[in-house]
């Protein structure tokens, strides 16, 4: 059982909650519509995804040898003999069957647009590490957090609580997405060396240390400073503190050569996308 958590890695789950959970308040603040019973199925749907995505990621990494003995990061499954590649493998497609299964009543609440968000969604959770064009090692990982764990994830969950496409999803949808940004940026500079090996192309690989510490840095301070740019009152104010802890975040990965220290800033990261959506569902009230 250990091994299943181990390879569902739990500590990444934020990115999956936070867009839902903002997406949900968000709604809530412009239109007054919530549901709890789609708010309880995007989420668990998502988190199916989000899971299936890091069993699919285990095996696959194994398989391309990107996963090794030096390996800086938390032990993976696969790679370290706990459970075998076709059991990962199949815990993956299990995950997803789990996250269509949830995602019905949002089909039938919203109608059969929430495909254009799902399969894509679905496709990606094997594709950004395997199929043909597989995206963490084309060093497209960065954009596809920003891009489906931002700003599709948060505008699609303002969509099912109130039927509505509306711009200001897409701003909150920006900030959550870099702030989910920063845990992968993180995890690249810390494996750039054995990615490097692996011909695993992620950013930090193809552009060296100093562009990914520029890129954490803008990661961790911009979000916070654009809610002043866009929000009034709360909205823009109380998520700000969030700052202090993105700048301790560039300041230590500025300090630090890549290196295993990485994995308490990886915890500094996550802890500061939990605190910004925790503040930001707070203003909406």
């Amino acid at each position: 059982m250990n091994s299943w958590i181990l390879a569902a890695r739990p500590k990444t789950l934020p990115a999956a909650v936070a867009p839902v959970v903002v997406g949900s308040a968000l709604a809530w603040k412009l239109t007054a519509q919530f549901s709890w019973w789609l708010a309880v199925s995007t989420l668990l749907s998502a988190i199916a995804i989000q899971i299936a995505t890091n069993f699919f990621n285990d095996a696959i990494d194994a398989d391309k040898g990107a996963d090794t003995a030096n390996r800086l990061g938390p032990t993976r499954a696969t790679a370290s003999g706990l459970a075998s590649r076709r059991a990962m493998y199949l815990a993956g497609g299990i995950a997803l069957l789990v996250a269509a299964l949830w995602a019905i009543p949002l089909l039938q609440a919203r109608g059969w647009i929430m495909l254009a968000i799902g399969l894509p969604s679905i496709y990606f959770s094997f594709g950004y590490t395997g199929g043909p064009l597989p995206l963490a090692y084309r060093g497209l990982g960065d954009f596809f957090v920003l891009l489906f764990f931002g700003l599709i994830a948060v505008s699609g969950t303002v969509f099912v609580q109130c039927g509505q496409w509306r711009v200001e999803s897409l701003w909150a949808g920006l900030q959550i997405g870099m702030l989910s940004t920063v845990l992968i940026a993180l995890n690249n500079l810390r494996d750039v060396a054995e990615d490097t090996l692996s011909n695993k192309r992620t950013l930090a690989v193809r552009f060296g240390i100093t562009f990914s510490r520029v890129e954490i840095t803008l990661l961790c301070l911009l979000p916070p400073l654009l809610g002043l740019a866009r929000w009034d009152g709360p909205l823009a104010w109380w998520p700000l503190s969030v700052a202090a802890l993105g700048l301790l975040i560039s300041v230590k990965v500025w300090q630090t050569p890549p290196s295993r220290a990485y994995n308490k800033f990886l915890a500094l990261s996550a802890a500061q996308l939990v605190l910004f959506t925790v503040l930001f569902t707070l203003a909406c009230k």
